[in-house]
Parts: C-alpha cells; structure tokens; sequence
C-alpha cells in the first residue's frame, strides 16, 4: 500500500464521534463523497454526515483485505465490522466492501464506496431482514 492510502486508512480508524476534525487530515474542502445510500459535496456536508452516522454506532473497525494503486487513484477492498444497538440484536455485523480514492496531494477529493446497502443495513432490520431473505430464498431458487 502506499503512502497516502496507508495514511487515510490509518487516519480513517481512528475516527470517531469525539474527533471528526481528523476528516480535515484526509479529505479535500471540496470532498465528493458517494456510497450506495448518499452522495455528499463538501467537508462541512460530510463532517455532518459522518457525526450522525457515528452518533448511534457502539463500534466500528474497517479492516483493508487488499488495495491497488494507480498513480493518484487507490482501490482498497475491506470488511466492515460494526455495532448498533438497534440492528442485529447489538451483535456485530460484517460487511464487505471497496472503495475508489482519488488524491489530491496528499489528501482524497473523492471517494466513492461500493457495498451492499441490505448487507449492511436492511437484512439487520427484523422484520424487513426477514422478508428479504424469504425474497432471496425465492429469487435463488
């Protein structure tokens, strides 16, 4: 991995709801962020999005499986690893996923994350987790 992954990677489990001003370490003012559930303009839009999104989760961990680089654009493949009191009954859920990073400098000016929105969030709903998986069952056969 290079220098400036690593240094977003390292930079980017350390964060939390007590320190969101290290988003400022990795991210351009002028950040364009998109996951398959928001698209964000803006280190002030993102801060936001990320003390919401930190506010209700009691643990979270990305852990890198692989990464490629190409000049000042990287491609690092990761598993997701949270907690929320409200899904899965608290326990932890696991999601695998990747992310495209393009630098500016030193620093991303954008990031686009692709994963499976159910994998994360829906299939951890009761009720709704069970109908996607009956959905799922008579999709598959």
């Amino acid at each position: 991995m290079d220098h400036k992954t690593q240094r977003f990677v390292s930079v980017y489990n350390e964060i939390d709801k007590h320190c969101l001003d290290k988003l400022a370490e990795i991210y351009t003012d002028d950040i364009n962020f998109t996951d398959p559930l928001h698209h964000i303009q803006g280190l002030e839009q993102l801060t936001l999005y990320f003390q919401a999104l930190y506010e209700n989760v009691a643990d979270i961990n990305f852990t890198v499986t692989s990464d490629y680089q190409s000049d000042d654009v990287s491609f690092i493949y990761w598993i997701m690893s949270y907690r929320h009191p409200k899904l899965n009954g608290g326990k932890t859920i696991d999601v695998d996923g990747h992310s495209r990073l393009s630098f500016k400098g030193d620093k991303v000016a954008y990031h686009r994350d692709y994963f499976d929105s159910a994998q994360m969030l829906y299939r951890q709903v009761p009720v709704l987790g069970n109908i996607i998986r009956m959905l799922d069952k008579r999709v598959t056969g």
